[in-house]
């Protein structure tokens, strides 16, 4: 039975970055164990590779919710990275923090130590962003940020139209403030994806007190009284154990309350229902799940400027090829998003409720591929939903993937929210800018639908935009999970840092903050 001083359960964006920083401390042993596989896969590291993994049959979980009451019943698709990198190795690569806001509030939550002045060094530390650095930006930090390299006709068209709404251009939407239309930034260097796993622990695994162990699916947290003291983990078919001083959970939103529920920790009821016994009642593992709602305009183009008549060709694919392999440009080099756009459109909004992704390219779903017309879409999403969810026990066997229950558009605001975001979108296809390369529009049967009508449409067409939080909520009050230094509440030797101990979600992609989170863990136990 090994004996290390960390154990690090997940190699995501959290995890990668705490094994890397711990590591560097040659008299701390880390451990880090990975449910997946090593990151082989050459889609993994083309950016719009994300396209062929995110429902891989190995490299994701492929997750779903339970039936959305309020969508109709249905089931919603959530894709979680199962590979090395976790998420961050088959997400759209979009590096967005937040708003400066979101941070201030979880400080005004009670998570002293959480505002947004606290958390940038841990950011510009993470950052090395090719445009250098600058007071909110770090230059040389292991995990790349890069512009992008090609600019879509249709994607400078989007950019326009916002200009013509009257709504601000923004070269940095990591900069001063969120709002308005620019250029996404992205996690790739030199045209090449730059995971948690390439920025942090690949470099660090060359030292000899970082071990890396793949296929080892973690099943339980093994105590002695009120210590956690190790980790039970099958791999090759065979139980396993390691023992730690110090064990920190990075296994994401579903993953990491699902852990502590096996290992007796969570709501006591649920447990008792599936025979595990209470090491420690704890009724919020689970709660406040929150994400991310969007809903997709899409749209026949009246010229050929889109990547869907680029993947429907073989010349068009083999000079798509040829273009990324000799400039590491064109359709391959895309993001899940190339321009974008922050607003507000709710009245009581102080600042962007709303996120859009523009996508030079249409389909119905990325299993289906790209439709065989000249497409692309407006992806619109709610930023801060009111409503919230939960994250259940469907058994006992921790190979059994836990019940998610999203509660999607549970609120009027969320569904109002929504709405105006489609109403936004709409009004930015009828511009000046965008009408010339609009042929018409796929899905709805008009540029101006009535309300209902277009909340029956989200209900029967929206879902998720990955970013599942808070299940393992981070407070000062003896109710939330974890402490203000991600130590899990009335045990000892056991930590989370994932996207599960954010109070509320950030408004925007989640990888930087997951990072981030990772960083502050990282220093918390160093300093311990």
């Amino acid at each position: 039975m090994a004996e290390w001083d960390v154990i690090v359960v997940g190699s995501g964006s959290a995890g990668s970055a705490v094994a890397g920083r711990l590591s560097e401390d040659s008299a701390r042993k880390v451990l880090v164990l990975e449910a997946g596989a090593r990151d082989r896969n050459p889609w993994l590291h083309v950016p719009i590779g994300y396209a062929k993994t995110m429902y891989h049959p190995t490299l994701s979980w492929n997750y779903g919710t339970e039936p959305e009451a309020a969508l109709g019943g249905r089931s919603v698709p959530w894709p979680r990275g199962r590979v090395l990198g976790g998420s961050s190795a088959i997400n759209g690569l979009i590096y967005i923090r937040g708003q400066r806001e979101d941070y201030d509030t979880w400080r005004q939550m009670g998570c002293t130590g959480w505002g947004f002045e606290d958390c940038l060094p841990f950011f510009r530390k993470a950052e090395r962003n090719e445009r250098g650095p600058d007071p909110l930006h770090g230059g040389d930090g292991p995990l790349a940020v890069s512009d992008l390299r090609d600019r879509n006709p249709l994607s400078v068209a989007f950019l326009e139209a916002a200009q013509e709404l009257g709504l601000p251009m923004n070269p940095d939407f990591n900069g001063p403030v969120q709002e308005g239309a620019g250029w996404y930034q992205v996690t790739v260097r030199n045209g090449v994806r730059c995971s948690a796993a390439t920025a942090y622990l690949k470099p660090a695994l060359k030292r000899p007190n970082l071990r890396l162990e793949t296929d080892a699916h973690a099943t339980r947290i093994l105590f002695e009284g009120s210590r956690a003291v190790g980790v039970e983990y099958r791999r090759g078919g065979a139980a396993q154990v390691a023992r730690a001083r110090e064990i920190v959970l990075a296994g994401g939103a579903i993953n990491s309350p699902q852990l502590l529920m096996l290992s007796g920790i969570g709501p006591a009821a649920q447990l008792a229902e599936h025979g595990i016994a209470v090491q420690r009642d704890v009724p919020a593992v689970g709660q406040h799940l929150q994400d991310h709602f969007q809903a997709r305009l899409m749209f026949r183009a009246s010229q050929r400027v889109s990547v869907n008549e680029v993947v429907n060709s073989l010349w068009g694919m083999a000079r798509m090829g040829a273009q990324y392999a000799l400039t590491r440009g064109g359709p391959l080099s895309f993001a899940a998003g190339t321009s974008g756009l922050f607003a507000r459109v709710l009245p009581q909004s102080a600042t962007p409720d709303v996120q859009f992704h523009f996508i030079p390219w249409s389909a119905d779903s990325v299993k289906e591929g790209l439709h065989r017309f000249p497409g692309f879409t407006m992806s619109i999403c709610q930023l801060r939903p009111e409503s919230r969810g939960a994250i259940t026990l469907a058994s006992a066997d921790p190979m059994a993937k836990a019940r998610i229950h999203a509660n999607y558009l549970a609120t009027e605001t969320d569904r109002r929210c929504m709405v105006e975001g489609l109403k936004l979108g709409q009004r930015l296809a009828r511009t000046r800018a965008m009408q010339p390369f609009i042929a018409a529009p796929h899905g709805l049967a008009s540029l101006e639908t009535p309300d209902g009508e277009l909340l029956d449409y989200i209900r029967a067409t929206g879902g998720t935009i990955y970013h599942p939080t808070s299940t393992c909520r981070m407070g000062a009050d003896e109710a939330s999970v974890v402490d203000l230094q991600l130590r899990v509440r009335g045990v000892e030797g056991l930590r989370v840092a994932d996207c599960s101990v954010m109070p509320t979600v950030v408004s925007g992609n989640t990888n930087a903050g997951a990072i981030m989170i990772g960083e502050r863990c990282a220093a918390f136990l160093r300093a311990a």
